[in-house]
């Protein structure tokens, strides 16, 4: 069954602008993930680059290059396309791995997968 999850306000997010942080559990492993905006679309990855699996925010919430169309792994500076999540540039082994969102009545929401479920209480 899939769930969706409210995440943020749609009004958090900016193009281009800071990431929105949340927890998740992939595949029984709880890792943080972001959503982000992008030319009016919003995104949202695992925090955890292919090259390496290692968070890739520079600064908190920070994840677009300094153009602000691409983004970037702090650690290695691999490049990624934050509509897909594709390898765009720098050591990549793939993609970001992509979680589904909506956004309705001024609320983006993301939705659980068969490898990804909220965190439990």
């Amino acid at each position: 069954m899939i769930d969706e999850i409210p995440l943020c306000n749609a009004a958090d997010l900016v193009n281009s602008g800071d990431a929105v942080p949340f927890d998740v559990v992939y595949c029984g492993q709880t890792i943080q993930a972001f959503c982000i905006r992008y030319q009016d679309q919003v995104h949202a990855y695992l925090n955890r680059c292919s090259h390496v699996p290692m968070e890739m925010d520079y600064q908190p919430n920070r994840f677009f290059d300094s153009t602000g169309q691409w983004l970037m792994c702090a650690t290695h500076g691999a490049m990624y396309d934050p509509q897909t999540g594709a390898c765009r540039g720098g050591p990549c082994r793939g993609g970001l791995t992509k979680i589904v969102l909506s956004e309705t009545g001024g609320v983006v929401h993301w939705h659980t997968a068969h490898n990804l479920k909220s965190l439990e209480f």
